[in-house]
């Protein structure tokens, strides 16, 4: 299923909201989609676009779930499944009709004539926050990542580019990359751009791997126009160029993960060479810092957390949650068998995402989605001088304004929340009132009226 037709289910489910009203991509539709979310929404009339823009697509797991056709329970163990045995995607057939991402093919591109936001009043410019780069590297093959860009005239970009990810370095390599950057693609190709794997994997192969398994279809690939990377067919817009390691220009500031401003960088330069996309195409709009770019950030590291703590006791679930920017902090669930099981899961969740600034490890009766239940957890079931893991300051993640400047240093903390197994005499279970059918006692329109 494209994006696309994920809209359209959405648009029969009544879940769709149109707006039709004339709205600028300039503060406007940032501030609507925000006001909804995270209900789903499709403006119509953008002043300075012949474009549709959606956005708050994916603003929870059980939206990503309902795509797949799968529970939120599931989502763990299909993403390791994918990860772990990737499938080549197949080859879209080019005759009698172009890929769908390539009805219209623009060799004089205009980047003014696209709607790319600008999200919020200190921004440097406006910038695609849904873009999924694919380049190509002639030793380790391609690769498929997310990179912010902010356009500075109609036809360049800034790229932010982290250093050490795998596009800083086939770009630190071979001094300059051509990419595709695509835009409007579905969950399972925005899911698998998000994760960390080996270099040399391609990560459309994961992609591929979580629709075929989940929906029995395959993700269908083309080769882009001017430059030599397989992108997938359905995708939305393409914009095809180069991005140059050594030509620079100022990027940001930009609204990230953690709903504050990052700062400004001179970032590598992307010259854009050609636009493809569908004739009728519609862009899809990634809110910085709402609940849709967190989800598609931090879903992606749960299963390699998952992984590591499952090499050393039996982890059940792990909730990479928003309250924590959905990067810093990581609430694992586990089955607890020994008394230091607590302190081996918070080792290996770190071990499992080292940008995570703070674990807490609850028990299976906790629902770690659930933040009163969490806080529940440490209330009754935590003490400081024993259950508190403190460790040396390391690098932390660059995303966190209260790490040190420059080297991010940063203290992490794990909270180990499980319950003790031997509990001489004290009781850590929750008590439980009866069941009761309510029907009994109310009639029908107090029901109603008490759960609206």
């Amino acid at each position: 299923m494209s994006l696309r037709s994920y809209l359209q289910t959405l648009d029969q489910r009544g879940e769709l909201i149109h707006i039709t009203a004339p709205i600028s991509k300039t503060y406007e539709i940032a501030g609507v989609l925000k006001q909804l979310e995270p209900r789903p929404v499709l403006f119509e009339n953008v002043k300075e676009s012949p474009f549709r823009v959606a956005g708050n697509l994916f603003c929870s797991k059980a939206a990503f779930a309902d795509y797949f056709g799968i529970s939120v329970a599931q989502i763990i163990p299909t993403l390791s499944n994918a990860i772990q045995h990737p499938i080549s995607p197949t080859p879209h057939p080019l005759s009698p009709d172009p890929a769908p991402c390539q009805e219209v093919v623009t060799h004089s591109p205009n980047l003014d004539l696209l709607p790319i936001l600008r999200h919020c009043a200190l921004d440097g410019g406006n910038f695609i926050s849904s873009g999924v780069f694919v380049a190509h590297h002639p030793v380790h093959g391609q690769n498929v990542d997310f990179h912010r860009a902010m356009q500075f005239s109609p036809t360049e970009m800034a790229v932010r580019v982290v250093k050490g990810r795998h596009f800083d370095a086939f770009l630190q390599d071979l001094g300059a990359v051509d990419v595709a950057v695509c835009i409007g693609v579905p969950p399972n190709v925005l899911a698998a751009a998000a994760t960390s794997v080996a270099l040399g994997v391609n990560e459309l192969e994961i992609a591929n791997a979580l629709v075929k398994t989940c929906c029995g279809t395959s993700l269908q690939v083309v080769r882009a126009r001017t430059v030599d990377v397989l992108i997938p067919a359905e995708a939305e817009f393409v914009i095809e160029g180069t991005v140059y390691r050594d030509r620079r220009h100022a990027e940001g500031p930009f609204v990230d993960l953690t709903e504050t401003y990052d700062v400004i960088r001179d970032e590598p330069v992307f010259v854009v060479k050609a636009i493809t996309h569908r004739r009728d195409a519609v862009w899809h709009a990634l809110l910085p810092g709402a609940l849709e770019h967190k989800l598609l950030m931090g879903m992606p590291r749960e299963p390699t957390i998952f992984r590591k703590v499952n090499e050393v006791v039996r982890c059940l679930d792990v909730n990479v949650n928003p309250g924590g920017c959905s990067w810093l902090h990581a609430i694992v669930q586990i089955d607890k068998q020994a008394e230091d099981d607590g302190k081996k899961a918070i080792a290996a969740a770190f071990a499992g995402h080292t940008s995570c600034k703070h674990v807490f490890v609850v028990d299976k009766d906790i629902d770690i989605y659930n933040p009163l239940e969490v806080e529940w957890a440490m209330a009754t079931r935590f003490q400081g001088d024993t259950d508190l893991i403190v460790k040396d300051r390391e690098p932390g993640s660059s995303l966190d304004p209260s790490s040190e400047p420059g080297t991010h240093l940063t203290t992490k903390v794990g909270f180990d929340l499980t319950k003790p197994l031997e509990t001489k005499g004290k009781t850590f279970e929750k008590a439980a009132f009866p069941e009761v059918d309510l029907s009994q006692f109310l009639n029908t329109k107090d029901t109603k009226d008490d759960t609206k």
